[in-house]
């Protein structure tokens, strides 16, 4: 949040459903180096959200791991998520498309995709 200059609170309230499930990856000493969010929409579809990555760790793979993990909890229900646009090829990579016009969130770029049950991890 800091780093990108939305320092502010972001309580959606989603944290406490349910079926919200936090994923995250921790470094040899503990400390955490990525995290995300898989939560549950109306209709079933899940939503992954939240993805944030220690900038040390970037390029690592552990994001990927933690996208990976998140698409086979998901159970071969349609994924969706709002990918900063510099992102959006990375998403590709793991079976999403874009679903709609870019957007702005907080004055960066995001683009609503979408991943099928049917869709493979490239």
């Amino acid at each position: 949040m800091v780093e990108q200059d939305c320092a502010y609170l972001d309580l959606d309230g989603r944290d406490a459903e349910p079926s919200a499930l936090l994923l995250w990856a921790t470094a040899e000493a503990g400390t955490v180096v990525a995290t995300l969010r898989l939560l549950t929409d109306e209709g079933g579809c899940r939503r992954i959200g939240r993805v944030a990555t220690e900038p040390a760790a970037r390029g690592s793979g552990v994001a990927g791991r933690l996208m990976r993990q998140a698409i086979s909890l998901a159970k071969g229900a349609p994924i969706v998520l709002d990918a900063q646009t510099y992102l959006v090829r990375w998403y590709e990579g793991f079976g999403f498309a874009a679903s709609g016009p870019e957007f702005l969130d907080d004055g960066i770029p995001h683009l609503p995709m979408r991943r099928e049950p049917t869709s493979t991890i490239g």
